[in-house]
Parts: C-alpha cells; structure tokens; sequence
C-alpha cells in the first residue's frame, strides 16, 4: 500500500503551532550549539589555549543572552515564560548529559552534574517567571485602584432606620 500525499493541511499539522514550545526548542538548540562551540573550542583547538579568558567570556555571554531568549519574550505570560525556558533548558541538561560522556572530566571541570544544571535553570526561570507575575499584579494594582464594596453593613443600617 502506498501512503497519500502530505496536504496542505497535514503539513500545518506537522507544524508546531504553540509560541511556548517554539521558543523553547529553538533556545534549547541554541544553547546545545553554545556549549558544543565552547567545548570544541576549549578541547579540540589548542591554538585559543592563550585566549581562554576571553574565550570562555564570549562563551558564557553567548549562554546568557540565549538563556534571556524565553524570559524576553514572554515577559508579560510567567506561565509560558517558564515552560518555555525549562523545556529549553531540559534540551540543554539532556544533551550536557552526553556532552559528559564524549568530554572525559567535564562534571569535574565544570563543577556541576546535569541534576544540578537542571535544578539551577528552573530556579533561574522561576524566579525570573514570579518576578513578572508578581510585577504584572503591581503594574495592574496601580492602573486599577482597589474600591471597597458600596453595600451597607448590618451595623450601619440599624444606625439608619
């Protein structure tokens, strides 16, 4: 039996369609694409040996920027903000992981295992995801005055009749 053709709609389906998961897969590969760089760079090219300051600090500003990708985005939506950034940052623990089997000595160099790389990024994309819930209530608060309700008490209308 031969399969049908891939339509139209089937390839919109094939497609994926929610910003959150886009997001966090395109940051999540761009973060394996950081580390995978500054590993090759650091173990495989010998001749950026007397550069590695400057080496490492291009990397680890590279890793930054592409971690505030999720939080830049979805400022203003702290649920998909974090979702974003933990499925992002899943990729990247998931592929540390073998990144530590191929680099001999890479958890002891770095001081981390992948449980703590994990833990470290849901609590950096926690924080930053409660920092804009919590700000977005402020921002609504101040827009919004917070009037108490106009119905007499028990109290006031005995005092009345």
């Amino acid at each position: 039996m031969t399969e049908p053709p891939i339509t139209e709609k089937a390839s919109d389906e094939l497609r994926v369609s929610h910003p959150a998961l886009r997001v966090g897969l395109y940051t999540g590969a761009l973060l394996i694409v950081v580390m995978l760089g500054a590993l090759v760079a650091a173990n495989r090219i010998p001749a950026l040996e007397p550069y590695a300051l400057e080496r490492n600090a291009i990397s680890y500003t590279l890793f930054v920027l592409l971690m505030l990708i999720p939080i830049a985005r979805f400022w203003n939506r702290p649920l998909r903000m974090f979702g974003s950034g933990m499925i992002a940052w899943t990729l990247f623990v998931a592929a540390y992981d073998i990144a530590g089997m191929v680099f001999q000595n890479l958890y002891d160099a770095v001081r981390h295992t992948p449980f703590m790389a994990l833990t470290e990024g849901a609590v950096v994309y926690g924080v930053c995801s409660v920092i804009s819930w919590v700000g977005g209530m402020v921002i609504h608060a101040r827009r919004h005055p917070i009037v108490p309700g106009r119905k007499a008490s028990d109290e006031a209308a005995r005092h009345t009749r």
